[in-house]
């Protein structure tokens, strides 16, 4: 990028020397010398908003920066009204700017009118020199002084962040010359904004895989309370009671033992089941059909709970082996709710082809459902992963969940999946 700037400057620091040749030499040299110095400025400034990734600190940067670049030949800073308006929603928020008052900083805007509206609409930089009877900037205090305006979106491919807004009390400051060097600003501007917004998200997507993984330490030390760790206390004391009774009374005595050794073999059972959620080396080895097929086998065996499966092995064919991963555990951890909480007889899980380039997991159950609405309500008070991680795990996949259930009718989990980048695109518009 800043090889990028490096040219454009060289390229319209030559055209301001050759159309320089008519004027005196002394006026030439002074001039040339203001220009030097205010593209090494600019250039300066442009290298730090590179470096940048505060996010409030780049914006700041960035209006500074435009200021600087359209100072006078004395250095002095021009009476340029200066904001950076991001989207909020639907609406345009004042995020940093230079000389607006404290009101001006309140206000929002729609940006589908006037000089906003055309900028955004259209894509292109616009200027104006119909500042009052704008019909969203007016309302602008600081630029009621101004004759002229010029708006940059900030945009990247269809995607429009926000805008750049420039206003000054000489209604042709903003000349070719200018306007050019805005642009220079606005597209390192652009780019800054981006990296420091995906530093922000892979800081915050840190956070919240740490927070996961804490999440998913406390819910195996739960299960491992809930179950396991039961199991052996209570062999413990009836290993003590059958010690007693040996000589008392033999028969009774073995009888124990034999209960002891079936509780030992579920208790067992139920560890090795633990251990598989947690690395179902089968998928790495066989795919995610034999993992999800393990894993029905495993909840008959240690829990008595009845799971079908239905694969569609063209569906698994279009999965690479992490998107396998997610799926797996998200399809583990609706079984695992619908076995704890809904006392359902049956439990089916589900992959197979949806709308074009969709795919859909499915997990239903024929228990005792429960208001979804109410259950929602109250999850983030109860701390723990259930809906909140099955959302998590489909937004892996840039899947959208459905969730389904009434009492008494059972309950239904679905996840669609986009296969294609088209795909990805739809979901995002339709939720």
């Amino acid at each position: 990028m800043l090889l990028i700037l490096g040219l454009a400057v060289g390229y319209m620091f030559g055209q301001r020397k050759r159309k320089g040749k008519v004027r005196h030499k002394t006026e030439e040299r002074t001039t040339d010398n203001w220009m030097d110095l205010r593209w090494k400025k600019i250039y300066q400034l442009s290298t730090d908003l590179s470096n940048t990734l505060n996010y409030e600190k780049l914006l700041d940067t960035a209006l500074d920066l435009s200021s600087a670049a359209l100072s006078n030949e004395n250095g002095t800073s021009s009476n340029l009204v200066s904001a950076v308006l991001l989207f909020d929603q639907d609406e345009l928020v004042v995020q940093t700017s230079r000389r607006f008052t404290n009101a001006d900083l309140r206000n929002t805007f729609q940006g589908t009118k006037g000089l906003l509206g055309e900028a955004i609409n259209k894509g292109e930089s616009t200027r104006s020199q119909e500042i009052l009877q704008d019909p969203e900037i007016a309302r602008v205090v600081a630029i009621r002084a101004c004759k002229s305006a010029y708006c940059i979106p900030l945009r990247s491919g269809l995607d429009v962040y926000g805008v750049l807004l420039f206003a000054h009390p000489d209604k042709d400051f903003f000349s070719q010359d200018n306007c050019e060097v805005l642009e220079i600003m606005a597209v390192q501007a652009m780019n800054a904004i981006q990296n420091a917004r995906l530093y922000q998200d892979l800081a915050q997507e840190k956070e919240r895989l740490a927070e996961t993984q804490e999440e998913t330490r406390r819910k195996l030390a739960r299960d491992l309370h809930d179950g396991p760790t039961q199991s052996i206390a209570a062999i413990a004391m009836r290993i003590n009671f059958a010690r007693r009774l040996i000589e008392r009374n033999p028969k009774e005595a073995s009888e124990e033992l034999f209960k002891i050794e079936d509780l030992a073999r579920k208790t067992t059972k139920e560890i090795r089941h633990m251990l598989f959620t947690l690395r179902p080396l089968v998928l790495e080895s066989k795919g995610l059909r034999a993992a999800l097929e393990a894993m029905a086998e495993k909840m008959q065996e240690t829990y008595g709970q009845a799971v079908a499966i239905d694969v569609d092995d063209n569906i698994v064919a279009q999965l690479d082996m992490g998107k396998q991963g997610v799926i797996f555990n998200i399809a583990d951890e609706a079984v695992n709710n619908a076995r704890k909480h809904a006392q359902a007889a049956h439990i089916w899980v589900r992959l197979k082809a949806s709308q074009k380039g969709l795919a859909l997991l499915e997990v239903r159950d024929d228990g005792i459902g429960f208001d979804v609405e109410k259950i929602k309500s109250s999850y983030e008070n109860r701390g723990s992963l259930g809906m909140v991680n099955l959302k998590e795990r489909s937004e892996l996949l840039n899947g959208v969940l459905q969730l389904q259930s009434k009492p008494g009718v059972g309950t239904r989990v679905q996840v669609y999946i986009p296969m294609t980048e088209e795909a990805v695109e739809r979901l995002l518009h339709r939720s």
